[in-house]
């Protein structure tokens, strides 16, 4: 930073450490398996995207199967969920021929990445939501929200503060909390954020995205599916975090070379979303989810005439995606749709 001090918003703060062109995280790294920070659940295993993608093509029937359809993934990470989706479609003809794929994502690393693992399949990056065709469109959001900018709110003394930090021309950094007019926050979004809490997390990019994608869902058929580490609390708390290889870093510490993400609070979600005039179909654990669709008997299935070792890897990963000591209750999983809706598979 050239001045002497400046001072930036949280989100302004991680959209810089995050998205930078320069020296963003996510920008110049592979931040996914051994080697990078954090593991997600189609690096895991295989049955994971399995299962979304019956959930895909049960929602499409359930749409009483239109002929042309748009999937949207909202941020691919490596790509590798969209690989094993496109795999499974190649035994259903019909979703194949109906699908345009389509993949939203800013991390030009990552996009570059997603190019290579997914090369020969017939896919569209796309730079601007508003820019899909005019068909029916399902998203899917696998820990796409938590990877998104937020704002922090503190009441103190009946007051209502933003967090942001601070440089110094030193190189070190601390958190500043400066009055805010809460007020203006909540005639921008319409409803009152504030009422009964003590602390305030807020996406306005996360915001954004669902006011374009509920637009799209009102507009022609279709839904969100959004796969996130969260919780269900009315009260929203303070859940920022960031990881460096694979472990707790402080916020302030290793700008623009660790992963900064928060806890999406699924209550508040919700209530953007009535706000937008959409319906809530379902609310679950990623372990009631999965296991609603099926993954043990794909488990079952696959492994049956595996040698032991074989076996017992498939059911290693598969505890890592259930088990409630792992991403089983971490993870929540909600579905969004018309409210003449009333497709629940899963939930």
């Amino acid at each position: 930073m050239k001045s002497k001090k400046k001072i930036l918003p949280i989100d302004k703060y991680v959209n810089e450490a995050l998205y930078n062109k320069k020296f963003g995280y996510y920008m110049k790294k592979n931040p996914f398996g051994k080697k990078g920070d954090f593991i997600t659940a189609p690096n895991i295993s295989i049955l994971f995207s399995e299962m979304i993608a019956i959930w895909i093509i049960s929602f499409w029937e359930n749409l009483k199967c239109p002929k042309k359809i748009n999937l949207i993934e909202l941020g691919a990470g490596n790509g590798s969920m969209l690989k094993e989706i496109i795999n499974t479609f190649e035994k259903f003809p019909h979703i194949k021929k109906s699908c345009k794929i389509f993949i939203y994502e800013k991390s030009i690393y990552l996009k570059n990445l997603q190019k290579k693992n997914l090369k020969k399949k017939n896919i569209t990056w796309l730079k601007d939501l508003n820019k899909l065709p005019k068909n029916t469109n399902i998203f899917i959001g696998n820990e796409f929200f938590d990877a998104l900018p937020i704002k922090q709110f503190i009441k103190k003394n009946n007051k209502w503060y933003e967090r942001n930090v601070e440089f110094f021309e030193s190189g070190k950094t601390r958190f500043l909390d400066i009055l805010t007019n809460i007020k203006k926050l909540e005639k921008k979004i319409g409803f009152k954020i504030s009422y009964q809490q003590k602390f305030i997390e807020f996406s306005p990019l996360a915001n954004s995205y669902l006011k374009i994608i509920s637009k799209k869902i009102r507009s022609s058929e279709g839904g969100l599916l959004i796969i996130d580490y969260g919780y269900f609390s009315e009260n929203m708390k303070n859940t920022l975090q960031s990881v460096l290889n694979h472990r707790y870093n402080n916020i302030l510490n290793n700008f623009g070379k660790a992963d900064i993400t928060y806890c999406v609070n699924f209550n508040l979600l919700k209530r953007i979303i009535d706000k937008l005039k959409l319906k809530t179909i379902g609310v679950t654990s990623q372990e009631k989810f999965l296991t609603n669709l099926g993954i043990l008997k794909r488990a079952e299935m696959i492994s049956i005439n595996l040698p032991f070792s074989k076996k017992a890897d498939i059911y290693y990963r598969l505890k890592r995606l259930i088990d409630k000591n792992f991403m089983g209750r971490l993870f929540k999983v909600m579905f969004i749709s018309k409210k003449n809706i009333n497709f629940k598979l899963g939930f």
